[in-house]
């Protein structure tokens, strides 16, 4: 008799539990609800202001001048983390999945660490290029073996729009 009093009690804090763990998503649920109605995304942490907070800790990590790393971020994404292009580059920086793993990222969607891989990415480029801002955001979008390879921003119009972008958000 005693031991059935003890699985009732379990089954009664199991039922407990749940109940919170339903109204928990029920809530979130509604939440996620009214972040979609107002175009916002859905992404923990992917307000604007709080996105440029965590580029500004990323940028002071590498050094890398945060205006550089603002600028990045937004002609990427717009300063989005739930972003995903058509070629399957995430989140705020844009990252490809196998340079976010070089980069040591875990989670390619948690803002943070995609921003901390981009902005270590972009740090990489600039050493590559010796601190050459043009060459190093060409690099960031085309891969530094298409700028060695042109010895400067490649002829791809893609890549050199998005130079030409990014430096006037940087000016």
């Amino acid at each position: 008799m005693d031991s059935i009093n003890r699985v009732l009690q379990r089954i009664d804090a199991i039922e407990q539990r749940f109940k919170r763990t339903s109204q928990t998503d029920k809530g979130f649920a509604s939440l996620l609800s009214r972040t979609e109605q107002t175009d916002k995304p859905s992404v923990a942490g992917s307000d604007t202001g709080e996105i440029a907070k965590i580029i500004h800790v990323a940028a002071r990590k590498y050094d890398v001048d945060p205006k550089l790393a603002i600028a990045v971020a937004k002609t990427e994404s717009n300063m989005t983390a739930d972003a995903v292009s058509s070629t399957g580059a995430v989140g705020v920086m844009q990252l490809m999945p196998e340079t976010a793993r070089a980069m040591g990222v875990r989670n390619i969607y948690d803002p943070r660490e995609n921003i901390d891989g981009g902005v270590k990415y972009l740090k990489q480029m600039l050493t590559t290029f010796n601190g050459d801002i043009e060459k190093s955001v060409a690099a960031y979008n085309a891969g530094p073996t298409a700028v060695t390879k042109y010895n400067g921003v490649p002829p791809y119009s893609e890549t050199q729009a998005y130079v030409g972008k990014v430096l006037a958000l940087y000016s």
